[in-house]
Order: C-alpha cells, then sequence, then structure tokens
C-alpha cells in the first residue's frame, strides 16, 4: 500500500481511495496516478509517463496525458484550477505533492 497526503493506492489489488472513499480509476487512469505517487516529491517527465504508463518510445501528443490527467483529478476531487494533489510543473512535468497547502488539509 502507498499512501501520499489522503490517497492511498494498492498496487497489487489496483484500488485507489481518498480518505475513506474508494476511487473506481480505468486501467491507464490507475496505471498514472501510481507513476506518479510511486515518485512523490519528484518531478516525473510527459515522455517518462509516455513510457511507462502508455508503454510508447516515442513522442506523440501530450493530450493524451493531459484527458486523463483532467479524469484523474476530477475523479479524486483535486482542484483542476489550483491542484493540491498532482501540480503540472511548466516545461518538466508532473509531481504528485507530499504534502498540501496551508488550509486545504483534508479532516480525514
Amino acid at each position: 500500500m502507498i499512501e501520499v497526503q489522503d490517497v492511498r493506492v494498492d498496487p497489487s489489488t489496483r484500488r485507489t481511495w481518498r480518505g475513506d472513499r474508494e476511487i473506481l480509476l480505468s486501467r491507464k487512469e490507475f496505471d498514472l496516478v501510481h507513476a506518479l505517487i510511486v515518485r512523490a516529491g519528484s518531478v516525473v517527465s510527459r515522455e517518462e509517463l509516455m513510457r511507462d504508463v502508455w508503454g510508447v518510445t516515442f513522442w506523440t501528443s501530450s493530450k493524451t496525458i493531459d484527458v486523463h490527467l483532467g479524469w484523474v483529478r476530477r475523479k479524486l476531487g483535486d482542484d483542476t484550477r489550483q491542484p493540491q494533489l498532482i501540480t503540472t510543473i511548466r516545461g518538466q512535468g508532473l509531481r504528485f505533492e507530499l504534502g498540501v497547502a496551508a488550509d486545504a488539509t483534508s479532516s480525514a
């Protein structure tokens, strides 16, 4: 079990929770969350995500990542305008944040 902030991921059963609520993710959504949460606090490049999640070694449109990221943020209840869980580091990639900003903590 991997837990960062109030998100828990069980790689063996491919299940995800936010607090005590289970979040149903598609296969690719789970793979995206897993690829980010195992490297929480570190920036993961789009190239790494395309390789690790989609299995492609050549560059395609980043829209694939953006679309799946939008779905994941909505399902996890992360504000798409000011995300607290998965942030975009412009020009570098994505990062699953280790902590939340002040006053954004969960009561879980």
